[in-house]
């Protein structure tokens, strides 16, 4: 094996974990008085080299800095060869760093009234990765020695998060990268006093390969036990520890916590919260864990204001009390009023215990108005319910009564039933997604009674959203929409519980709720729904980028059975704007059954 005094020195300086020659401080002035002034430049430099390696050359060799320099500002002539001289060995040094350790280096001077310095470059092979050791000391090392298979899967985890494996090839940015990174996840498997004992990277010039060799000492492994909670007020800690989900002797990883941590923060009672470890070495087996929180408003309010081209203008009160009746629940009512609908809903629910889960009585009584029948309901339910960032759940009894006026016709219906929804989301951004999908399924099950005819029924419901980006700066979205009540035939389910279509979230080009099976002339809601929607839309301007445009086409129908149901279609174009409150859109669309264009608005801003 044959090594340079290049490869040798380069050996220490990785071992040390840097590079000197990356990051030059800039020369401002080749002398202490001299300064920049405008004119051609002292000196044209032309890099020639490949791909990366020019730009890098380009910016950080010394003769580059010369170049920006104006002819006027004086440089002596040994000054000016000195650096010319020096530049082969700073090639080959920023080079090393990129993994190329036998360059071929030419740097030639050209005289004339503005010298040209020309420096050409041949990388020659690159140097990859031959060779990767990981060893691991302490007390995660002598646990997977005896056998303890939690240990060893921490091990082999390290193992196969190291970037630089045998092939890739080496630079020296990654490298250093590279142990940042599994030092970093070394301590969030518990090991929070975890260091390196040593770390070396040997480069074969011959073989054009390196090994790299790392040594950690884990420490030692926390484990739970006690629980500081800071900044309460108002709340019991009896809350807190609630959600905690682990108890003592259990091994304190960063997903541990964080999952703690987004526990108390989903549960609604808290805007600010940490949770970090006290990494005490000689009490690491009752590690303290400490908790931080800045309490919500025992009592808030929100006022909002909207309009929708469907449902027209609205005016909703929202209010939360968090300690509601001096018991740990949380009350929460919402008033709206607009053109076609007034509703008075709310909950009171429980603090969330363990896994976010909470007991609920909820409430709401409705009014809603379309183009031929008012339809009033009331509900009233009891269930538990649990909310998570990317998954909700509910479970629950429900109550409910309608009634449906279509002129001097009044429908009176009923229902009881059990019921459970599920809501997935897996988006980039909650608020703006554009990539990831939402899902959501509900279930019912229970017994009916209208018209002085009962019977059981059961309902069906799913919605997905899909969204993906499509290149050159565009972005799809594709929904779908299945809905099904099932009953006996003469039994009928309250209206809240059957279906209608149209409208600015469902078919646009349509009113909202028309598109329903229609009875002795009145509309009224279907069993079976289909709707769906594929859209595109990208920036209008990058001057603009939160100001897209979109073309889509929407399709679908409520109808009383599957095989009835004929879809109606809505085509258009918009403009959305992407606010941080979210997208607001304005849409023009064609339905194909109205021959109309039909404008479609959509603004919500809460204050």
């Amino acid at each position: 094996m044959r090594w340079t005094a290049a490869s040798a020195g380069l050996l220490l300086s990785l071992a040390l974990g840097g590079c000197a020659m990356l990051n030059r401080p800039k020369q401002d002035n080749l002398t202490s008085d001299q300064t920049l002034r405008s004119g051609a430049s002292l000196i044209d430099l032309r890099v020639d080299a490949p791909g990366d390696l020019k730009a890098l050359l380009e910016n950080n060799l010394d003769l580059a800095r010369l170049s920006a320099l104006s002819a006027q500002d004086a440089v002596s002539e040994p000054e000016l060869a000195r650096l010319v001289g020096a530049a082969p060995a700073q090639v080959r040094e920023l080079l090393e760093t990129e993994g190329y350790f036998e360059p071929v280096v030419q740097v030639r001077r050209e005289p004339g009234e503005r010298p040209v310095v020309r420096v050409h470059v041949e990388p020659g092979p690159r140097t990859v990765v031959g060779r990767f050791d990981l060893v691991v000391q302490g007390d995660l090392e002598r646990a997977a020695s005896s056998g303890d298979a939690n240990a060893k899967a921490v091990i082999e985890r390290l193992n196969n998060a190291w970037p630089l494996k045998v092939g890739v090839p080496f630079r020296n940015p990654r490298w250093t990268e590279a142990k940042s990174n599994i030092l970093a996840q070394l301590r969030g498997e518990g090991y929070a006093s975890a260091t390196w004992s040593g770390t070396a990277a040997t480069v074969d010039v011959p073989s054009d390969t390196v090994r790299l060799f790392v040594v950690a000492d884990s420490g030692p492994l926390y484990r739970f036990g006690s629980l500081d909670v800071r900044g309460l007020e108002r709340q019991h800690e009896s809350t807190v520890r609630n959600l905690m989900g682990f108890g003592p002797g259990t091994p304190l990883t960063d997903k541990l916590l964080l999952d703690f941590q987004d526990r108390l923060q989903g549960a609604g009672l808290f805007d600010r919260v940490t949770v970090v470890l006290e990494p005490d070495p000689g009490q690491a087996d009752t590690t303290r864990v400490i908790v931080t929180l800045h309490e919500l408003p025992l009592q808030q309010s929100v006022i909002g204001v909207g309009y929708s081209n469907g449902a027209g203008p609205r005016v909703s009160v929202e209010h939360w009390h968090r300690r509601a009746f001096g018991f740990n629940w949380i009350a929460r009512n919402r008033v709206e009023w607009g053109r076609d609908r007034q509703t008075f809903e709310g909950d009171l629910s429980s603090d969330a215990k363990a896994d976010l889960w909470r007991n609920i009585v909820g409430y709401a009584v409705s009014r809603q108005e379309s183009s031929s029948d008012v339809v009033t309901s009331a509900r009233l339910r009891l269930g538990r319910s649990q909310s998570r960032p990317m998954l909700d759940r509910l479970y629950f009894v429900e109550g409910t009564t309608a009634t449906n006026a279509a002129g001097a016709v009044h429908e009176h219906s009923n229902a009881v039933s059990g019921n459970y929804n599920w809501v997935r989301r897996e988006l980039d951004n909650p608020v703006l997604p554009t990539k990831g999908y939402t899902l959501s399924v509900e279930t019912a099950l229970g017994r009916a009674t209208a018209n002085n005819v009962a019977g059981a029924f059961s309902r069906l419901y799913t919605r997905g959203t899909v969204y993906r980006p499509l290149g050159g700066n565009w972005f799809g979205q594709a929904r779908l929409e299945l809905g099904q009540v099932i009953v006996a035939n003469g039994v009928d389910v309250p209206d809240p519980l059957r279906f209608r279509a149209g409208g600015d979230d469902s078919v646009r080009g349509y009113a909202y709720r028309t598109l329903a099976p229609t009875h002795d002339g009145a509309l009224t809601g279907g069993k079976a729904l289909f709707t769906s929607s594929v859209e595109v839309a990208r920036p209008i301007s990058p001057r603009l980028p939160s100001v897209w445009g979109a073309v889509f086409i929407d399709a679908g129908r409520a109808a009383d059975r599957f095989s009835a149901l004929k879809p109606a279609y809505g085509t258009g174009f918009g403009v959305r704007w992407r606010s941080p409150v979210g997208p607001l859109s304005v849409d023009l669309a064609y339905g194909n059954e109205t021959h109309r264009v039909r404008l479609h608005l959509s603004v919500g801003i809460a204050f």
